[in-house]
């Protein structure tokens, strides 16, 4: 849930797999357009604001009402997000090999109406949630606990959330973009028209959920809070299978994860023969198995000499190929596209984890800060006092401000000084996210000492007001935008076509390796703290922990972590292209800095 405006952009790097007229004769029937349109937007819309509206509140629910300990909740919620991020590769990888983006869908919307049921009914039927407790919420432990059974019908309507999430978030958004004909330009048209609508559709819903049914849930009744998410899914299940007829269904292709591993093991295969021309990758690339791509605009990776040892999986040994022209063993020899596809993935792997530290920073928001939020003056005016939930969505406010600013301001002053179409390159916009971050976390810091010491003195509850929360949620929206964003330019940019459907899915990958890492950060943190008869920095009462120290070694994790990003970016070597045509492309030197395009294959450290 967290980069949830970053979420539907990450989707939106599918658009290229869908071009051209190859994928359209794939497809099965003629593309109608705007004609299904009400039928996906509907169904994705409706799909938004139920999975948010179950999920943002996460962390209160299981305190409130599961009488949790707070950390205990702040972890199980950090690893059902991450598991909720890591889903969509799996997702993905079910799409394009064996089920395609419709039956994904619709199998992942059923899953995720299983979830939102089990959670209703855990809230609902006495049997399924444990008995009413007096205490406050932040002496849980005193509270009964929940029964096995109660916890089992917890965590299994999770797991279908986790399942449901994983199918729909890689495919919601390129199934749209399957129902216009890329050859038309009237239907180029319409997609633009789709994406303006999806977006804002989507913005609504996010909305919709962190502030309406945040309040029902913590104001009105959990059962209904849960309830309504939960009749949106299933309008959402009907929405989509109202349309069935009209789609355009692109069939399974295969998974790239394939390609992937059959280029190590036919490099590994061949490890012991010799490259020809090894200081002249020209001259090698000539000799190298090297057959055309298929479609008139797919983009030709040439063959460079970083990763050289991958190159030797091209070597075309006797009996390699069969007479008539096709590979004898797919697992012993590779075309220089799927190589360099290998390679790309490959060079930003290294840039991808550096994004993991960036959103730990930017975890916290979804656990600990609701926390805070329990212990402090919620109250907007004398008579309404603002969800714990709904308080985290300062940042995406932030998030949506700062976007037009950046893109309407910022960029058209930077481009004056750099000379560069976007301002500054993608790497650069991760960069000056990761300096952020850490920022963001050392200004959280401070407000909790603030905010623990003002608590300690007033019996538990700090009259702070809860907008001391602001800067900070402000500072990780800004990181947000820049490095989340970023992350998501750099992948459309710098992966293959073939390997677009993965770019979406690395980006929420990222998000999961931040929940793991927050989980298990949590879990040394408490065991190292409490060494010695010390006070832990992360105990079960938020009043009692030094929860600022723990914020100060995310940043400090944080400035590491933008050292080893600039070392990455420093060595990082661009892909290199050009169009399988007959005639070679001739960059110009200024397009080719603007678009980050680095053409010299024989670069080694960059």
């Amino acid at each position: 849930m967290a980069t949830a405006a970053a979420t539907t952009v990450a989707a939106a790097v599918e658009e290229v797999e869908v071009g051209g007229q190859e994928v359209v004769a794939r497809r099965r029937g003629k593309p109608r357009g705007w004609r299904t349109m009400p039928f996906v937007i509907a169904a994705e819309t409706f799909e938004k604001a139920g999975s948010i509206g179950v999920v943002a509140n996460l962390t209160v629910y299981l305190v409130n009402r599961f009488h949790m300990g707070q950390l205990t909740a702040a972890n199980i919620t950090n690893i059902f997000y991450g598991t909720l991020n890591f889903a969509p590769l799996l997702g993905a990888f079910i799409s394009d090999a064996y089920l395609g983006r419709f039956k994904t869908l619709a199998y992942g919307s059923f899953f995720s109406l299983l979830g939102m049921l089990g959670l209703t009914l855990s809230a609902s039927l006495p049997a399924l949630k444990p008995p009413g407790c007096n205490q406050t919420t932040q002496l849980g432990e005193h509270c009964n606990s929940p029964s096995t059974l109660q916890l089992g019908v917890l965590y299994l309507s999770l797991g279908f959330l986790a399942i449901g999430g994983g199918a729909i978030r890689p495919c919601s958004l390129p199934f749209g973009v399957d129902q216009f004909d890329m050859t038309d330009e009237k239907s180029r048209k319409g997609l633009n028209s789709y994406y303006n609508w999806y977006y804002g559709t989507t913005t609504v819903a996010l909305v919709f959920s962190l502030t309406f049914l945040v309040y029902i849930q913590n104001s009105v009744s959990w059962p209904i809070g849960f309830g309504i998410p939960t009749f949106l899914m299933f309008m959402a299940i009907i929405a989509l299978f109202m349309g069935a007829s009209l789609y355009v269904h692109v069939p399974p292709e295969g998974s790239i994860f394939t390609g992937i591993v059959r280029v190590l093991v036919a490099s590994f295969k061949k490890r012991r023969l010799k490259l020809p021309y090894p200081h002249d990758i020209n001259q090698q690339e000539l000799l190298l198995y090297d057959p055309q791509t298929r479609g008139s605009r797919v983009f030709k990776l040439p063959l460079t000499s970083q990763f050289r040892f991958l190159n030797k999986g091209a070597i075309v040994r006797d009996g390699d190929i069969n007479d008539e022209g096709s590979i004898r063993n797919l697992w012993e020899l590779c075309s220089i596209q799927q190589i360099e596809e290998a390679k790309c993935l490959i060079r930003i792997v290294p840039i991808c984890i550096s994004g993991i530290t960036c959103f730990l920073a930017l975890a916290q928001q979804f656990t600990y800060i609701i926390l805070q939020t329990l212990t402090m003056d919620r109250h907007l005016g004398p008579h309404f006092e603002i969800p714990a939930g709904t308080v985290t969505s300062l940042s995406f406010v932030a998030l949506a401000l700062f976007i037009p600013i950046y893109d309407r301001i910022l960029v058209p002053i930077a481009r004056r000084f750099t000379g560069v179409e976007s301002g500054i390159t993608v790497l650069q916009r991760q960069g000056v996210g990761l300096a952020i971050s850490p920022i963001s976390m050392v200004v959280a810091g401070f407000v909790e000492r603030k905010r623990r010491n003002s608590a300690l003195s007033n019996g538990g509850i700090s009259p702070m007001s809860v907008f001391w929360l602001a800067p900070q949620l402000v500072l990780m929206g800004i990181a947000e935008g820049l490095n989340a964003v970023g992350q998501i330019e750099f992948y459309n940019q710098q992966f293959p076509e073939h390997m677009l459907t993965l770019a979406g899915s690395l980006f929420f990958v990222t998000l999961a390796g931040a929940n793991y890492l927050s989980t298990a950060l949590a879990s040394i943190t408490k065991k190292v703290t409490s060494r010695d008869g010390h006070t832990s920095w992360l105990t079960e009462d938020i009043n009692l922990s030094k929860l600022d120290y723990y914020f100060y070694l995310i940043a400090l994790m944080g400035v590491l972590n933008l050292f080893y990003f600039l070392i990455c970016a420093h060595y990082y070597q661009y892909k290199a292209m050009s169009l399988h045509a007959e005639e070679s492309i001739k960059i110009h030197p200024k397009v080719e800095a603007d678009a980050g395009i680095n053409i010299d294959r024989d670069a080694h450290n960059k």
